[in-house]
């Protein structure tokens, strides 16, 4: 039975160009590149090219460019960063959203106990945040605005530019977790206005276990790993020269490709969206319109996500039902709660996100196990017998 990864929102398979990237320096080139000997400079100057490469992909200085652990590493320390920043100066108000990654969410909870004061802006029914919302939040003690690029599980692209040229018109830090975005959408830090950027090189066929937070220049970084000069005093650690130089190549090789990629998946998503959406009682999350190009995001009524979840693993299905960094959670999505849905419509969904390496066949198995999957749980499930007998109301028509 093949196999069909359909989870590419949380890992993606590293590529071909990325392993042979990362290869001399696990093998060949592995010397320190804080070391003055030709095995460690030769190793630096690799670290530099993969900081210019990225930096070229983004619109940014290379010096601009800070290799962390990931995105979650990342968005923890722009966010710190700026809230200790603000706090010096009497500003101790962040503004964010209520569907964040918790990356960003956990940070800025743990700030509020150690007293900070917090907005968090709602989302609409179809996911998304207005530039006008920010404007009417800032106050004159705002420390940060952080705003996601692109939302993890419902994939609705945010307006990105216009909310950086209100923070930058208000004199406000702006951050973005732009984790789900990079790679897959064009992403230019000065045209859209951003101060912060967060990446992860796994979320676009890199590896897991680097990435890369974007701060633009004149912005005082603070430093949250002690320990050595690294990272020009920001990062302390041994740079994973392997891992830095494979993210490089696998975000040049997903910006070359985006234009292609981007026709191509929009496609699939649309046909399985289309697909899915014959299912009685089934709805998109999110809007269709400004969405990433790969991500679907459906609720399924009278039935349980992970019932779903394993009954198409069993047909060799990959899929999920929201972000795998919550999947241990029995709680619904609070993304999907942020949108307005009750829990019980919450608790039945299900993310498929694609990749470049998915195909058309791929597509067609989906449109065809899904309902196939949900008339058997629905089979048995009183509370779809309730609902069919009209003991209950309907929540999705």
């Amino acid at each position: 039975m093949k196999t069909i990864y359909a989870d590419n929102a949380a890992t993606t398979a590293m590529s071909d160009a990325a392993i042979r990237a990362m290869m001399p320096y696990l093998k060949e080139v592995y010397g320190n590149p804080s070391s003055l000997h030709t095995a460690g400079q030769t190793a630096k100057e690799a670290l530099e090219r993969a900081r210019a490469d990225i930096g070229g992909c983004l619109n940014a200085d290379p010096r601009e460019i800070y290799f962390t652990s990931g995105g979650s590493e990342s968005d923890n320390q722009a966010i710190r960063s700026c809230a200790e920043n603000g706090a010096v100066k009497g500003k101790k108000h962040i503004i964010t959203t209520a569907f964040e990654h918790h990356a960003v969410l956990h940070t800025v909870k743990k700030l509020e106990k150690e007293g900070f004061e917090a907005t968090y802006l709602g989302v609409g029914a179809d996911g998304f945040v207005t530039a006008e919302q920010v404007k009417n939040a800032i106050r004159p003690d705002t420390a940060l605005v952080t705003v996601m690029y692109a939302n993890n599980e419902v994939g609705t692209i945010q307006p990105i530019r216009e909310i950086g040229a209100v923070c930058r018109q208000a004199g406000v830090v702006f951050h973005t977790d732009a984790v789900q975005a990079v790679g897959h959408i064009p992403v230019d830090v000065k045209a859209d206005n951003i101060d912060m950027l967060s990446l992860s090189a796994h979320k676009f066929h890199g590896p897991k276990g680097a990435g890369a937070l974007y701060c633009r220049r004149g912005l005082p970084l603070k430093t949250f790993i002690e320990g050595g000069a690294q990272e020009r005093g920001r990062r302390a650690g041994t740079e994973n020269i392997g891992g830095i130089c494979a993210m490089a190549e696998a975000l040049k090789e997903a910006c070359a490709g985006m234009k292609e990629n981007t026709a191509r998946l929009t496609a699939l998503r649309d046909k399985i969206i289309d697909g899915l959406l014959k299912i009685p009682h089934s709805r998109l999350n999110g809007g269709r319109e400004n969405r990433l190009p790969a991500n679907v995001n459906m609720c399924f009524e009278g039935i349980e996500g992970e019932g779903l979840l394993l009954h198409l693993d069993a047909r060799g299905i990959c899929a999920s039902s929201g972000s795998a960094c919550t999947s241990g959670s029995l709680d619904p999505s609070h993304v999907l709660l942020a949108l307005g849905l009750p829990h019980e419509i919450a608790h039945g969904s299900l993310r498929i996100s694609l990749s470049e390496y998915n195909t058309e066949e791929d597509a067609d198995a989906i449109i065809k196990a899904v309902p196939e999957v949900v008339k058997l749980l629905r089979d048995m499930s009183p509370v779809w017998d309730e609902l069919e007998k009209g003991q209950r109301k309907h929540l999705i028509k």
